[in-house]
């Protein structure tokens, strides 16, 4: 089972670039090992083929070094809006130790898992807390505090645009995960965007390594500090995503 995971993980590791030492890879492991128990008392993923989890998880979460060509090497200070897992923010630590990561998830049984997972693997300069976005993104702790803002989580660019954009200081950027066309749903958010003090700067589009399925990350450059308007309280930027 384990060198079916390394030559895998290795092989589409390599379509990205990116080297890992025998310890980091012994943590991947681990870390799908805590999460295939996990999963067995809550719901963590339906993702859970070995196969799949190195694909759709791991891989695709490191594939954000196509949009930050220089994540090996600088210290960003990241936040991961609505973790679940903690895809993409612990496989973004494990492989790029110098990262400063917290993440953030509403649910407090997932925030349960995710302190296992790091007490576990011994990660360090990593921090889960619960909350919702709504509400976190109004706290002067995190508000406007973070370099990068990244999320997987499902929704449209204009709500987790809300959820995310608080998060991220002047100057930095807010960089969502997101599959299959986006076009029309860019158009739609650019003046959502806008109103959060961002600006789309481009669009990496591309195929996850090792299958057809279409991935795009989309860099939205914060230039103004957010109006205190946003984010709308708890609920509203799904119910009523800004036009």
């Amino acid at each position: 089972m384990t060198e079916a995971f390394y030559e895998k993980f290795q092989r589409e590791l390599k379509l990205l670039s990116i080297d890992l030492e025998k310890k980091q890879m012994d943590q991947f492991f681990e870390y799908y090992e805590l999460l295939i128990e996990w999963n067995k008392v809550m719901n963590l993923t339906a993702i859970t083929e070995l196969d799949e989890v190195i694909t759709k998880h791991f891989v695709d979460s490191l594939s954000l070094i196509k949009a930050k060509k220089d994540l090996d090497s600088l210290p960003y200070n990241i936040i991961d809006v609505g973790t679940g897992a903690g895809f993409p923010g612990i496989p973004l630590k494990i492989a790029f130790p110098q990262l400063r990561i917290t993440l953030m998830d509403s649910l407090n049984k997932r925030v349960n898992f995710l302190n296992e997972v790091i007490k576990k693997l011994e990660l360090k300069d990593i921090a889960s807390i619960h909350g919702r976005a709504e509400d976190l993104g109004r706290d002067l702790i995190h508000r406007e505090q973070y370099d990068l803002c990244v999320s997987r989580a499902v929704a449209n660019l204009s709500t987790l645009s809300e959820y995310c954009m608080p998060f991220v200081k002047v100057g930095g950027c807010f960089i969502p995960y997101k599959s299959g066309k986006i076009d029309e749903e860019l158009t739609e958010a650019k003046h959502a965007v806008f109103l959060l003090g961002g600006k789309i700067e481009r669009t990496e589009r591309f195929l996850l390594p090792g299958t057809e399925a279409e991935r795009s990350f989309i860099e939205i450059t914060k230039v103004n500090s957010i109006s205190k308007k946003y984010p709308r309280k708890a609920g509203l930027p799904s119910k009523e995503p800004l036009k």
